[in-house]
């Protein structure tokens, strides 16, 4: 039988919508679908200012606490979607991405949108696969 669990943490901002931070569903191992996450301050509740590489640093920053509530690690990310409100910052926001991604090099889509929730920069999801 499949087990479905919300997944919530204090050190990831709260939802901005009806949505959960994640999923987890154990059948018999876990996989985490992590909804997107912007570059929200958890402790304040604030947009991080700044360029793509503050905002996407924030926003990765955000996705690993909720793999670490769910138990979960960088590593055990198979799939990233990144979604950037202007295709240019794609290089800057790269070097920053590799820093938390480089070894591991999960399947990843970037796309450019139109808008992003609150103005940001960037949004990230990823669906993680662990024991």
């Amino acid at each position: 039988m499949v087990k479905k669990s919300v997944i919530h943490t204090e050190d990831a901002p709260k939802p901005i919508g009806p949505y959960s931070q994640a999923i987890l569903v154990e059948n018999p191992d876990k996989i985490l679908f992590i909804s997107g996450q912007i570059p929200i301050d958890p402790k304040t509740g604030e947009i991080v200012k700044g360029d793509i590489t503050e905002q996407a640093r924030q926003a990765i920053e955000n996705l690993i606490a909720i793999l670490e509530a769910a138990g979960a690690t960088v590593d055990d990310v198979v799939k990233v979607n990144v979604y950037l409100d202007d295709i240019k910052d794609f290089e800057e926001f790269n070097k920053v991405y590799e820093e938390y991604f480089g070894h591991s090099k999960p399947a990843r889509a970037v796309v450019q949108v139109g808008k992003l929730p609150k103005g940001v920069k960037v949004e990230i999801e990823a669906i993680a696969v662990f024991e």
